[in-house]
């Protein structure tokens, strides 16, 4: 009844404008907003589709791309072909122009009891050999850093799909509801900068948190307008409860809404994390001992090793995934001066990394961390302007550790110079689809509905490589 006039059905199916149709759109309308809604918690811990290996991440983010036939791809052919361009690799188009191969001036010593060949520039992680799963054979799309990066966080080459940190916490929550479940520690920005690590039409609470922190940082001031100068601890409290009780009344006269749930769970962590931050990046808490691990107790020390120590203690403290990128920009971005470029980017992360990996085994966080190392794509084998290789896309390595992956084994490979994946070839989405599903998820049914239609991490591919897990 409106206006205090009856309608007949026919008359009301009239004024609605487009009649049954707009009724069915409300119908599939509210079906969407149901399965689109968070929990009242979207933080709190859910259960994962099976059994998991892993419940935390760790990306060493080698961001640039580093050359895989001077780390960890071993190719003495370049020496037999040196200046050359066989036919079977001469149709390989790149970004820039190529010309004939170019050797690695790098000796490949064989390493542990697994054997595995591993770059002399890379000596303290090199120890850690038997606990290494490289894989040789990873491709990716497109060889222009933007489109690359996109792919290795998201998987997808444009700023479309959430990080992949973002679906972990979303699929899983976190274990430490003070704390982001989700960090970013990059001095300055890479690529793409922070859209790199978007939550994109999930829920605003689980996007990435950057933080970006100097050598010698003050844990008090790790994240900026954090602490309330001007009210108490409780009154604070008082206030927040006081907010919580009107978004309440808003709740039950509009119907739950995500990104005022999202609003809300960031303003209580961030009340949290006033306390709980400033406890975790508090170096001073680690013992000399560890520090030395690290390599932050001489002259060497720097930001990369500030944060592989951070990393630990973030994840020892619950946070589910945390990336630490080499540097602003693209540092492993070699076009000229390749050779003494990635001596030095290894000089500069080679004893943190390693330090990284014994500090996780010795407390028994190895089997419950995956590690992972790479860029967004690899190196040229031909050389680029005399000294230098261009973007590869068509083959690369990376190496992942801990979490279930088996160690001390090479997977898969490239052609005879390094250039193409040849054997056992794995594209990035069968890499998150293996990191997924040894974090308890399945990546065909982490879904999150959005715009029509559901969307996943792995996109319509991806598959789990199950020879490469224990």
């Amino acid at each position: 009844m409106l206006n205090d006039t009856l309608f007949s059905r026919r008359e009301m199916l009239t004024r609605c404008g487009t009649g049954l149709g707009m009724i069915g759109l409300a119908g599939v309308l509210a079906d969407q907003d149901a399965r689109a809604a968070p929990p009242i918690d979207p933080l709190a811990p859910k259960a994962p589709h099976h059994t998991a290996r892993a419940k935390h991440i760790i990306h060493l983010y080698m961001n640039g791309g580093p050359s895989q036939v001077d780390t960890f791809d071993p190719k003495p052919a370049l020496a037999t072909y040196q200046g050359q361009r066989p036919a079977r690799i001469a149709g390989l188009r790149t970004e820039n122009a190529t010309v004939g191969l170019r050797p690695s001036p790098f000796k490949f010593p064989r390493c542990g009891q697994s054997g595995l060949q591993i770059s002399e520039i890379y000596p303290h992680v090199a120890r850690f050999a038997d606990d290494l799963c490289v894989i040789r054979s990873m491709y990716t799309d497109i060889p222009n850093h933007e489109p690359s990066m996109f792919m290795m966080n998201s998987g997808h080459v444009q700023a479309l799909r959430p990080a992949y940190g973002s679906w972990l916490q979303y699929g899983l929550g976190t274990e430490n509801q003070n704390l982001p479940g989700y960090i970013v520690l990059c001095p300055g920005l890479p690529v793409n900068g922070a859209a790199n690590w978007s939550n994109r039409f999930l829920p605003g609470i689980f996007q990435g948190c950057h933080i970006n922190l100097p050598v010698d940082f003050d844990p008090r001031t790790v994240l900026p307008f954090l602490q309330n100068h001007h009210l108490s601890a409780a009154s604070q409290r008082r206030q927040l409860d006081f907010i919580q009780r009107l978004n309440a009344l808003q709740t039950e006269r509009r119907g739950q809404d995500a990104l005022l749930d999202a609003r809300i769970a960031s303003l209580e962590m961030a009340f949290r994390m006033q306390t709980a931050a400033q406890e975790a990046f508090d170096l001073g808490q680690e013992s000399a001992r560890t520090r030395a691990l690290y390599g932050l107790s001489g002259p060497g020390r720097n930001v990369f090793a500030n944060n592989c120590l951070l990393a630990r203690r973030l994840v020892e403290r619950g946070v589910r995934a945390v990336q630490i990128y080499a540097g602003a920009g693209q540092p492993w971005d070699t076009h000229s001066n390749n050779d003494n470029s990635h001596r030095q980017l290894a000089l500069g992360s080679d004893q943190a990394i390693a330090g990284l990996l014994q500090d996780l085994t010795q407390r028994g966080l190895l089997d419950e961390t995956i590690v992972l190392w790479g860029g967004e794509f690899g190196r040229t084998p031909a050389s680029q302007g005399g000294d230098g290789r261009d973007h590869n896309h068509w083959g690369f390595s990376l190496w992942l550790a801990g979490g279930g992956f088996r160690g001390g084994m090479a997977y898969g490979a490239t052609d005879e110079f390094g250039f193409r994946a040849e054997e056992k070839r794995m594209h990035v989405h069968d890499l998150h689809a293996t990191i997924l599903h040894l974090m308890g998820l399945d990546h065909e049914r982490l879904t999150f509905r959005y715009s029509g239609r559901d969307h996943r991490l792995t996109d319509v591919s991806g598959q789990v490589i199950r020879d490469i897990l224990l």
